[in-house]
């Protein structure tokens, strides 16, 4: 498409540079005006064998005779230029880029995810399952079209790019994942949304041991290593199998049976963030387990007891089925923080 367009550009400068040439030439040879020598210009480079204005002299005809062979090279590229433009798909393409970008600017409160490799594969795949909006930055042209083709928000381009990020919405995204396969480039594009959003929550994949540091003064609120994770689960296979599978079960996917979910007690009804956990009685009433909470101050708490006093600032760990968590949201008048 680029290419395309770049040829449509030649081929106007090359019509504008024959324009301004056949002009001068003929008022510098035939001592025309300046509305004379457009004409004279316009209809040789057109070919419509109107009249001259008056008759040439020998040194006009000689310089009308090269005027012509240029237009009609410069004519014919041009032809060729917009042709290729339409039939090729850079027209169409071009058109849904423009249809994908106006899309993106009414996204409020997405994920942006910065490469499409093995790692950003997964966790647009787990973003989709859990209901949340994704714009994906890749740039791999093919690999573009493919997305594109699936119904994903994809931008063609080099996240490390300022004006990428932007066309992805970063001004009105809730998160952004970057897991692009070179430590350095993460850590610019972790600067470079930090930058601009202070407030964002910013996920970063490392490659490497000694990057994870860097992504963490650079802005990145969390740093993932998938070979230390992957090498990690592994052995915990072997040593403790069963409560491994037990995890695996109940692991964050809006598409299995069991999910585990966050809930804001700022979200619930005012009638509810004061109270304690006995008091709130979800249990009994909707049948979903509060596993865990965590406080303003970062502390977990595990299997918090029912006198547990909530405040606005503490999240709940919610364990059910699609089921409870789905009734547990009608009963408390809130919606999912995955939906």
């Amino acid at each position: 498409m680029i290419r395309s367009l770049n040829r449509i550009r030649l081929s106007i400068i090359l019509f504008a540079g024959v324009l301004v040439f056949g002009s001068a030439g003929f008022m510098l040879i035939e001592d025309y005006s300046l509305v004379e020598a457009i004409y004279m210009t316009v209809i040789t480079m057109s070919t419509v064998g109107f009249g001259e204005v008056r008759p040439l002299s020998e040194s006009g005809m000689i310089f009308t005779a090269f005027l012509v062979v240029g237009s009609i090279g410069t004519f014919t590229f041009a032809v060729s230029a917009g042709t290729n433009y339409f039939l090729d798909g850079a027209y169409r393409e071009r058109l849904r880029v423009k249809r994908i970008q106006r899309i993106m600017k009414g996204l409020q409160g997405h994920v942006i995810v910065c490469g499409y490799g093995r790692v950003g594969e997964k966790a647009v795949e787990e973003l989709r399952d859990h209901d949340h909006d994704v714009v994906v930055i890749e740039s791999n042209p093919q690999l573009v079209k493919e997305l594109q083709k699936k119904g994903l928000r994809v931008l063609a381009g080099d996240a490390t790019r300022d004006e990428n990020l932007e066309d992805a919405g970063i001004d009105r995204a809730k998160s952004l994942i970057t897991t692009l396969p070179d430590d350095a480039q993460n850590v610019y594009v972790v600067l470079s949304a930090r930058e601009r959003r202070p407030d964002l929550l910013i996920i970063s994949r490392a490659s490497q041991s000694n990057a994870v540091s860097k992504l963490r003064v650079a802005g990145a609120q969390n740093v993932i290593m998938p070979d230390q994770v992957g090498g990690a689960h592994m052995a915990s296979l072997v040593a403790i199998p069963d409560v491994v599978e037990f995890i695996d079960h109940i692991r964050i996917q809006g598409a299995d049976a069991v999910n585990l979910e966050e809930i804001a007690v700022a979200q619930l009804p005012e009638s509810l963030q004061l109270q304690t956990l006995g008091e709130m009685d979800a249990k009994n009433r909707i049948g979903v387990n509060v596993i865990g909470l965590k406080r303003a101050s970062g502390e977990m708490v595990i299997n918090p007891s029912p006198d547990t006093r909530l405040d606005q600032s503490v999240k709940l760990f919610v364990l059910g089925t699609v089921e409870q968590i789905r009734r547990l949201n009608e009963f408390l008048g809130i919606q999912s923080p995955s939906s």
